[in-house]
């Protein structure tokens, strides 16, 4: 049991590290970029799973209803409705995060990861460690959030 939790802490220090590593206003490492791929392939290969096993359910679920199985009660149809919406909304989501992972690892490949798409400063490191998948900083995500 003393080597799970080893493990854990361990890669739980190795993602609060990385601001320290980087600080406000300096620039990405290479071994900064190197754990921020690592994240973001992991994350990218739990998200495409997630995604294809919402989109297999839902297409299952959908041959179900054409074929008339929902039965005779009016309930279930309202219910298989509310999950399906429910499970298309979870996929659209899935397919969200999945294209901003796919962005940001192009971005670590042509040099442009960590920058602001707007100011062209780089993003803070915290911040960064908490979405390693962003494109603005914090002050021009707030900004885009209030012109909402």
């Amino acid at each position: 049991m003393s080597t799970k939790k080893t493990q854990g802490a361990r890669a739980s220090h190795s993602r609060s590290s990385s601001p320290s590593r980087t600080g406000p206003g300096k620039r990405i490492t290479a071994r900064d970029l190197k754990s921020f791929r690592r994240r973001l392939e992991e994350e990218l290969t739990v998200l495409t799973g997630r995604h294809a096993g919402l989109e297999a359910a839902n297409a299952s679920g959908s041959e179900a209803i054409g074929a008339g199985d929902l039965g005779e009660e009016g309930g279930d149809a309202g219910l298989f409705a509310t999950e399906r919406e429910r499970d298309l909304s979870l996929v659209g989501n899935l397919a969200d995060l999945i294209t901003k992972i796919q962005g940001a690892l192009a971005r670590i490949d042509e040099g442009s990861y960590g920058r602001c798409e707007v100011c062209g400063e780089p993003i803070e490191a915290e911040r960064l460690d908490a979405l390693p998948y962003t494109t603005l900083c914090l002050a021009d995500a707030r900004r885009r959030a209030r012109a909402r």
